[in-house]
């Protein structure tokens, strides 16, 4: 191993010296990379549920990686938005299960946007030394910023949610999802610099001990982190225990116009938490403290509807403990997604109005020209959903309870003010029938196990047609329905107050990634410049 001193490490195309006739046709070489670089973001795909492929992600990077190494910022932007859409195309085609493919890929393809300023600043970078840790912390960067803009941001698809079946999850309670997310993108580009200096090394070619520690520690390090971490995920039951029944009512049919039905929806819900409680009177199963009903499991306005009071009324001093309900409700004019403490003996008590809703399908931004383009997308939301402006933490016989509704998930703040307001266990509820069969509930219930594991609690999932769950602090599913069926859940869950240091830590670690970031794309910016005036 020979050491020399380097500051910009220069790419090393040809690897084995002279060059050899190559059989492959010259266009056919021209597009082996940006086709290359779709398959990567199809393998990074394929890394995320309901596949337990976690491991996948590594190669993806790594493939990702060498094909941005030494290249152009240009052909970097190319090459990252292959690789996006390869990856986003796939992974959101549940967007369109309703509504046809015009919103699903203009969704993926403008998400994709962000991943080609990534790829461009990947390969800016590449040149560093150390290139690994840049390039992980431009991949933070971007989804950082994919999870802010346009219209408040879209996080689904961050790397974080296709690790909750991975090694690197305890990681989640060190960082939240951007370090958990960091460490696998960093890991795979730390594979592909390793291979690359083994294979200089096979070859006779010089390779600085710098170069080669730096590749090493990219790899191991993340794995190292994740080992030491593991002492933050706990699932002790540090304020006692609460027994907990998830309600899964079902709807009598799936797609967009299950709402048609509303009734038979609220109806559907009733029936099975009365069914449950004929069931603990019978013996046949636990007495739950609480109950907990899926988003919009009363389409009907229960304020505002007194045949919906009196249906919900009923079925909560049927199972004799206070339940939350999911509702739409009409106030003061304003419609909002709101969850409803409802007491068996004094009827409604708290309520929770949703705080982040959902673009395009609870409010619609530039209604006039969608209207203009579409006008049967704008009857799709006729009125837009408000937002609530307050964390939701109802206290349901003295447990704490986080009320993150559905979408709310995916967003990092919005699962943490409830945590912080003193939340000890979470619950998701969320409504998944407009998606049919898809992967969509999968991919939702791997967010909430890793927010399980990042704020170690108790998390919930009542969903309207499933899947519904429940998860441990731990991250583990310990019961779960099907989809499509009416069923419910009662388990003994710990009840747990302790911050792990990503609550404590909030927003703190994704903007120290993405100053990382920044440094590493001024130092490539001005080696560049740099290099120029030299010549």
């Amino acid at each position: 191993m020979t050491v020399t001193a380097t500051t910009v490490d220069e790419p090393d195309r040809l690897e084995s010296g002279a060059a050899r006739p190559s059989r492959i046709p010259a266009r056919l070489q021209r597009l082996l990379p940006a086709l290359c670089s779709a398959l990567c973001g199809v393998l990074l795909y394929l890394s995320f549920p309901p596949r337990p492929l976690w491991w996948l992600a590594l190669p993806a990077f790594a493939g990702f990686g060498g094909l941005l190494r030494g290249r152009s910022w240009k052909a970097g932007l190319g090459l990252g938005y292959l690789f996006g859409a390869g990856f986003l195309l796939p992974l959101l085609v549940w967007t369109g299960v309703e509504v046809g493919p015009g919103p699903w890929l203009a969704l993926a393809l403008i998400e994709a946007v962000f991943v080609a300023l990534v790829g461009a600043g990947v390969a800016a970078v590449s040149r560093l030394p150390g290139w690994p840790v840049w390039s992980a912390a431009l991949w933070t960067a971007g989804e950082a910023a994919r999870a802010r803009v346009p219209f408040d941001g879209f996080p689904w698809g961050k790397i974080a949610f296709g690790q909750a079946d991975g090694v690197f999850l305890p990681l989640a309670a060190v960082g939240g999802t951007p370090v958990l997310g960091f460490a696998v993108v960093l890991c795979g580009f730390g594979l592909h610099e390793a291979v690359r200096l083994a294979v200089r090394a096979r070859r006779g070619h010089a390779v600085t001990r710098g170069a080669a520690v730096a590749a090493l520690l990219a790899l191991a390090a993340p794995l190292v982190a994740a080992v030491a971490a593991r002492p933050l995920v706990s699932d002790a039951a540090e304020d006692g225990t609460a027994t907990v029944a998830v309600i899964q009512g079902n709807v009598p049919r799936a797609g967009l116009d299950f709402n048609a039905q509303r009734r038979a929806v609220l109806d559907h819900h009733a029936r099975e938490t009365e069914r449950l409680a004929a069931e603990v009177r019978a013996g046949k199963a636990a007495r739950p403290d609480l109950v907990l009903w899926p988003e919009n499991s009363s389409d009907i306005d229960p304020f505002a509807n007194p045949d919906a009071y009196a249906v919900i009324d009923h079925a909560a001093k049927a199972i004799g403990a206070p339940v939350s309900v999911g509702a739409v409700v009409d106030r003061d004019g304003k419609m909002f997604n709101e969850q409803i403490l409802w007491d068996p003996a004094k009827g409604p008590v708290d309520s929770y109005d949703k705080r982040q809703i959902q673009p395009f399908g609870e409010y619609l931004p530039l209604r006039p020209l969608i209207h203009a383009i579409n006008d049967q997308w704008t009857s799709m939301v006729r009125q837009d959903f408000s937002r609530g402006t307050e964390p939701g933490v109802f206290t349901m016989a003295g447990a704490r309870v986080g009320l993150v509704t559905c979408y709310e998930a995916a967003f990092d703040w919005a699962v943490r003010s409830e945590v912080t307001d003193g939340a000890q266990l979470i619950s998701v509820p969320s409504n998944n029938a407009t998606f049919d069969r898809s992967e969509m509930t999968y991919q939702q219930l791997a967010m909430s196990r890793v927010r399980a594991v990042e704020h170690s609690r108790t998390v919930t999932v009542p969903v309207t047609s499933g899947v519904s769950a429940m998860i441990m602090p731990d991250g583990r599913i310990t019961q779960k329905t099907g989809m499509f069926v009416a069923d419910s859940l009662v388990q003994k869950v710990p009840l747990r107050s302790s911050e792990t240091p990503a609550t404590r830590l909030g927003v703190a670690p994704e903007i120290a990634l993405v100053l990382v970031a920044a440094g590493g794309l001024g130092w490539a910016v001005g080696a560049g410049v740099r290099a120029r005036r030299a010549r």
